[in-house]
C-alpha cells in the first residue's frame, strides 16, 4: 500500500516515539510552534519514574519560553553544592555552584523527575498522545513515512522521530533500512556496550524529625562513592518533602554477565528487588542524625516507583535517514555520573524543533539536510558530555586512575572548578520561533547554530511572505478600478 502525503506545504507532521521528556518536550515544542504531531507511547498508562534531575542555565531560558518556568520553580528547591563523602559518609569534598549563578543569570534547581515530567506532560493536548502503541515497523517513502504498532493500528506522516530510548525500535528499523542500503557504519552495528546497573526511587513525604534535612528551603544534594566496594549513591531533598535517591554498581567484565538477564529498557520494579536488599544497609549523611540507611528510603518508597535499569554507554554516529532521526537515548546513552542524560533529550527535542519549523519543502532531500544540521550542532556537545560523564564515572575505579581522579577532585583548585562552571553555564539554548527569554547571564551564551541559522530563515521567509501579499494586493487594486467606457 503506497504512503500518501497528509501535510501540505512544508509545514510537516510529525510522529514522534516514546513519551520519554525528550520525547515530550518536542511534542510540546512542536505545540507552541503550529507543527502537526502525535505522540505513539508502547505503555498503556503513564507512569514517570526516576528520581531527580538539577536543572540550571541550560534548561532554564527555553522553560520560560515555553511559559513552565515558574510552576517548575514553585516545585523544586534551590540547591547550591555537591557534597561529596566516602562510603562512611565522611566527607571528602564539596563542589560549590554558586559561583555559576551569575554567570548563566538563574539559580540552580533540584526537581524530582516525575514533577517535572508532569509538568510537560500537563500542557500537551492529551488526544495527540496515544498509549499502547509498540512499534514492530516503520516505512521511509520518498512521499511519506509510516509507523506500524503491534496491536494493528498504523500512522502516516512526513517525518518519525525516535524518542524512544536505548532500545529504540525507531532505530533499529532505521538502521536495518540504512544496512540494507549500506549507509550504516560498522561501528554502529554492534550493541551498546554497558557496565552499570542503576536502582532509583523517591519516597512519599518523609517526618523531619526522623529526617532533618527535610523542608530547608535549599535541596540537600549528597553524593557517596564507597572505595571498597564498586557502588555509589546519591540523595536528594525536594520540595514535596520527599527524598529522591539513586544508587549504581559499577560493573567489570564479569559482573556485567550477572546482569545480562536484566538487559531491558523497562524502567519497572521487577528486576529492583534483589538490588534494593543488597543497598540496605548503605549509610546516608541525613543531616548528621548517625544510624540512617539506604534502606529507610527504601521501606519509605512506593515498591511500584522503585526501578532497576542497565545503562549503556555509547554515541552512535548515526541520528538519521530517509524520513527518520533520532534524539535522547535512542541516538547517545551517556554514565549516569555525569547527570547529563535528560537535559541531552531536552536540548536534542530544542534544537530538532527549530529546524522542523523552517522545512523548505518535505522532499527526503531538504529533510536530510535539516537533520544534518541538527546532527552538527548536538553531536560534539554530546560527545563532550559523553568524555565528562566517563572521567566522573572514573572517579569509582578500584585503580591507579580512580585514585588520580578522587584526589584531583578533592583538591580542584579555585580556578580550574571556575573554568568548568564556565562551560557548563554558556550553553543556553533557546527555540528560535518563540519569544525570545531575556538571558541576564553575565557570561556570553555559547553559540546555538539552530537558533541564529533558522532565526535568518524565518525572517527570509517572511519577507517573502510580504512580499507576495503586496504584489497580490496591487494586482487586486487594479482589477478592481474603475475604467470609464471606451466610446466606439
Amino acid at each position: 500500500m503506497s504512503i500518501q502525503p497528509i501535510s501540505p506545504g512544508a509545514k510537516p507532521h510529525v510522529i514522534i516515539v516514546g513519551a520519554g521528556i525528550g520525547g515530550l518536550t518536542l511534542a510540546l515544542l512542536l505545540e507552541r510552534a503550529g507543527v502537526s504531531y502525535v505522540v505513539l507511547e508502547k505503555t498503556s498508562s503513564i507512569k514517570s519514574l526516576g528520581s531527580a534531575l538539577s536543572v540550571s542555565g541550560q534548561a532554564t531560558y527555553l522553560f520560560r519560553q515555553l511559559g513552565i518556568y515558574e510552576e517548575l520553580k514553585e516545585k523544586s528547591l534551590v540547591f547550591e553544592e555537591i557534597r561529596a563523602h566516602d562510603g562512611d559518609c565522611k566527607p571528602t569534598y564539596n563542589l560549590d555552584l554558586r559561583p555559576g549563578v551569575p554567570m548563566a543569570g538563574t539559580d540552580w534547581h533540584i526537581v524530582a523527575r516525575p514533577v517535572l515530567y508532569n509538568i510537560i506532560y500537563d500542557k500537551i493536548p492529551k488526544e495527540k498522545i496515544h498509549l499502547g502503541k509498540r512499534v514492530l515497523t516503520i516505512l521511509n517513502g520518498d512521499v511519506g513515512a509510516r509507523v506500524d504498532c503491534t496491536d494493528g493500528s498504523t500512522f502516516d506522516g512526513d517525518i518519525i522521530v525516535g524518542a524512544d530510548g536505548a532500545y529504540s525500535p525507531v532505530r533499529q528499523g532505521l538502521f536495518k533500512w540504512l544496512k540494507k542500503n549500506n549507509r550504516l557504519p560498522s561501528s554502529d552495528d554492534v550493541p551498546m556496550p554497558y557496565n552499570c546497573v542503576c536502582l532509583v526511587g523517591q519516597t512519599g513525604e518523609v517526618d523531619p524529625e526522623e529526617f532533618p534535612e527535610i523542608g530547608k528551603p535549599i535541596s540537600v544534594f549528597d553524593n557517596m562513592a564507597s572505595t571498597t566496594s564498586s557502588y555509589t549513591w546519591a540523595v536528594f531533598t525536594t520540595k514535596q518533602r520527599t527524598i529522591c535517591w539513586a544508587v549504581v554498581e559499577h560493573l567489570d567484565g564479569s559482573s556485567s554477565k550477572e546482569h545480562d538477564s536484566f538487559r531491558n529498557s523497562d524502567w519497572g520494579p521487577e528486576a529492583a528487588g534483589a538490588m534494593a536488599q543488597a543497598v540496605r544497609d548503605f549509610p546516608i549523611p541525613n543531616g548528621g542524625k548517625s544510624g540512617m540507611t539506604l534502606g529507610h528510603l527504601i521501606d519509605k518508597t512506593d515498591k511500584d516507583l522503585i526501578s532497576k535499569v542497565v545503562l549503556e554507554e555509547k554515541v552512535y554516529k548515526t541520528w538519521y535517514g530517509g524520513r527518520t532521526v533520532l534524539l535522547g537515548d535512542a541516538c547517545h546513552k551517556l554514565n549516569p555520573a555525569g547527570g547529563a542524560g535528560a537535559l541531552s533529550a531536552i536540548h536534542d527535542a530544542l534544537c530538532l524543533a527549530n529546524w522542523l519549523n523552517v522545512l523548505p519543502s518535505l522532499s527526503v532531500d531538504d529533510l536530510e539536510k535539516s537533520f544534518k544540521e541538527y546532527y552538527d550542532e548536538r553531536y560534539p556537545i554530546v560527545m563532550a558530555a559523553y568524555r565528562s560523564s566517563k572521567m566522573f564515572a572514573k572517579a569509582h575505579e578500584k585503580n591507579t586512575t580512580g585514585a588520580i581522579v578522587r584526589y584531583m577532585n578533592s583538591h580542584m583548585p579555585k580556578w580550574l572548578w571556575m573554568i568548568a562552571l564556565k562551560k557548563t553555564n554558556a550553553y543556553r539554548p533557546q527555540a528560535s520561533f518563540l519569544e525570545p527569554a531575556k538571558d541576564t547571564g553575565t557570561l556570553r551564551p555559547s553559540s546555538q547554530p539552530s537558533l541564529i541559522k533558522t532565526r535568518i530563515l524565518m525572517e527570509a521567509l517572511l519577507k517573502k511572505q510580504g512580499q507576495q501579499k503586496q504584489g497580490q494586493q496591487k494586482t487586486s487594486s487594479v482589477l478592481t478600478t474603475d475604467v470609464d467606457p471606451v466610446s466606439v
